[in-house]
């Protein structure tokens, strides 16, 4: 077994124009005065992390790393889920999904991938600089317009799909081999990895692939009704990263899972502040630890009611007291005996 690690925080919903979320010192000294003990940096936003820099610059990553040690933090993982998004985009999603890229890349959707290969690439040479073993993101998706199978999907479709989305990934995951880094894909809602059947059948696709992991949230599977507790018992090998988010579910006689277009507060399925949903932390926590899963508890704050600021004052003390000191004692050791082959007979009375 293994204790995890935390409490720490993603930072990217708290970026702001206002102080202190306008700086990597202002995020660092209020993530550490909140009690968090780690931050989860989105790599793009370029005021945290130069990412070209610190694939770069082994001095710049020692700087980097040597400013967040110094408000007694650490780095947990380099996000490039916006980045990772962009590496496979559907042309339905092309205008929607141009806002994640630079100006330079916008209405040029091969551009815009290329580039979001070669960033991703970037987070693996920044990430061994700056002694980490573990990076977030997304996998994007060719597929997800198709997931309701109205139309019909052609035979042979889905195959296509996910040896396309293997294809773009490979050349970035050896990367990743090179440098020792796993890299860890949210399995999330709007990506062709969504769920255990989508992790495996890209898994198999890019050939077991070992750098291939997972960021395990379970807010995304409340929302699929997916039994988010025996997942773990399935990819407890493959979960390298954790997202602490809350979420429920309680549809009526008027929406369910799919929303009715509504707005994040108006849907069955919502995210909420950890400790305010419907998820059995408890459990969780139990089972990371029971598995020896080697993680950070990362707190991140999607919540329609709650402000960010609080769901990040309380997010450090909940995570705290879900952490298990994972025990290296059997509770009735003190009734046991030293081993003797011949008592051992005379037990089963050989």
């Amino acid at each position: 077994m293994k204790t995890v690690k935390g409490p720490a925080i993603f930072l990217a919903q708290f970026v702001d124009q206002e102080a202190p979320f306008n700086s990597l010192d202002g995020m660092c000294k209020w993530a550490a005065n909140l009690g968090y003990k780690g931050i989860q940096i989105p790599t793009w936003e370029t005021f945290l992390i130069d990412l070209d820099k610190a694939a770069e610059s082994q001095t710049y990553c020692d700087e980097l790393k040597g400013k967040v040690n110094s408000y007694g933090l650490e780095i947990t993982e380099l996000s490039t889920h916006l980045q990772g998004q962009l590496v496979a985009v559907h042309s339905a999603y092309d205008l929607m999904f141009d806002n994640f890229a630079p100006d330079d890349f916008k209405n040029n959707p091969k551009a815009r991938t290329q580039w979001a290969v070669e960033t991703v690439k970037k987070a693996a040479i920044a990430s061994r600089r700056l002694g980490l073993d573990v990076s977030a993101t997304f996998s994007g998706s060719l597929l997800w317009h198709t997931w309701h199978p109205w139309p019909q999907r052609p035979k042979g479709l889905v195959e296509m799909g996910f040896e396309e989305l293997a294809k773009r990934w490979l050349p970035i995951l050896d990367v990743y081999e090179e440098n020792g880094v796993d890299l860890c894909y949210e399995i999330h809602p709007g990506e062709d990895l969504h769920d255990g059947v989508t992790f495996e059948r890209f898994l198999e696709a890019t050939g077991n692939h070992k750098r291939i992991n997972i960021l395990y949230d379970p807010s995304h599977f409340v929302l699929q009704q997916l039994d988010y507790i025996t997942y773990i018992d399935h990819y407890h090998e493959f979960i390298k990263s954790f997202h602490v988010k809350d979420s429920e579910f309680k549809p009526n006689g008027k929406k369910g899972a799919f929303g009715g277009y509504g707005d994040w507060i108006d849907r069955a399925g919502r995210y909420r502040s950890p400790g305010d949903g419907q998820i059995d932390f408890k459990t969780i926590f139990s089972k990371l630890t029971e598995y020896g899963c080697d993680v950070w508890a990362v707190m991140e704050w999607e919540c329609c009611i709650k402000s960010p600021e609080q769901g990040a004052r309380e997010g450090a003390p909940f995570i705290k007291n879900h952490i298990i000191e994972a025990t290296q004692k059997v509770f009735d050791d003190f009734t046991g005996g030293s081993t003797d082959p011949e008592f051992l007979k005379k037990i089963l009375n050989l």
